[in-house]
């Protein structure tokens, strides 16, 4: 199976088998993965995401996976804005989620394909997806064409990281994105049970700096060392065991996972003449939140 059917049939699977994934916990204000969402978004709190939606009439979650984010989208603009969301393996399901929202569509897509018959949107969000598509700049590209005059774009997408992590990622991404799903996600306990047991240490560990590996003098738990730099075993308490393994699996089953830095992000978006209103790097990722000039819509 080549990379591309692979990835598609791996996000299938997922949604699949875990519908109602992060739902309940993107809608709530207290919750972990609600306040990453807004935090690499520039915000504080959910009343400045609300703000900086007022009076977009057109909103794209290009890439919607479940609806999570659709949803939250939907409840933070204008009512009578329009609110749309695609997805290539998983629109079904988001449909059954959101079938009682109103002013909301759902279509099956793929970022690679043309998406001109969308029409044009006065917002595009499109988060941890570019970058498992064959070509994240390319998919990028055609989001831009559908920007509105004035429209903003916000893109999260991998960074690189260290190059321990790097390297053991990929080793054990190539050991599990040849097994299903159920395979897959019975190997990967493992990893999610090593990433429990080292949050339950609670063990912290002060380091000097080893630039070689990119390792940055400071202290960290023992898990988050690990886990920075050198392999993703995720583990958070808000989330039941098969919600953090879920997790793992969406990093390690996908064989299109691209990871980028941020000066390479920044030149897409100058390419497409964007300009530059807000940007965020952590250790996992790059966040961009651009504007189209109002003179350069087509």
């Amino acid at each position: 199976m080549d990379k591309d059917k692979q990835t598609e049939k791996s996000f299938r699977d997922k949604w699949n088998y875990n519908q109602l994934f992060a739902f309940k916990e993107t809608q709530d204000p207290n919750s972990f993965i609600l306040n990453w969402i807004l935090k690499r978004n520039g915000f504080s709190n959910i009343q400045e995401l609300k703000n900086s939606l007022k009076g977009k009439k057109r909103i794209l979650d290009a890439g919607c996976g479940n609806g999570r984010v659709t949803k939250l989208l939907r409840d933070s603009s204008d009512i009578e804005a329009e609110i749309i969301g695609f997805d290539l393996t998983s629109a079904d399901v988001a449909r059954t989620n959101l079938s009682s929202e109103k002013n909301l569509k759902i279509y099956t897509k793929d970022l690679s394909d043309d998406l001109s018959t969308l029409g044009k949107f006065d917002l595009i969000y499109c988060q941890e997806v570019l970058h498992h598509t064959p070509d994240p700049q390319k998919s990028f590209n055609n989001l831009c064409n559908i920007l509105s005059k004035n429209g903003e774009i916000w893109i999260y997408v991998y960074r690189v990281k260290a190059p321990t992590r790097e390297y053991v990622d990929d080793y054990i991404r190539k050991k599990i994105s040849v097994m299903d799903y159920d395979l897959a996600f019975n190997n990967l306990k493992q990893i999610t049970n090593l990433g429990k047991a080292l949050s339950e240490t609670n063990i912290e560990i002060t380091v000097p700096e080893v630039e070689l590996l990119e390792i940055k003098a400071g202290t960290y738990t023992l898990q988050r060392f690990l886990y920075h730099h050198f392999f993703k075993c995720f583990w958070n308490e808000e989330f039941s065991f098969d919600e953090n393994n879920a997790i793992n699996y969406d990093w390690y089953h996908p064989n299109l996972c691209s990871r980028h830095t941020p000066e390479e992000v920044k030149e897409w978006l100058l390419s497409q003449g964007l300009i530059i209103k807000f940007s965020f790097e952590d250790r996992y990722g790059i966040t961009f939140q651009a504007r189209l000039p109002m003179q350069c819509e087509s």
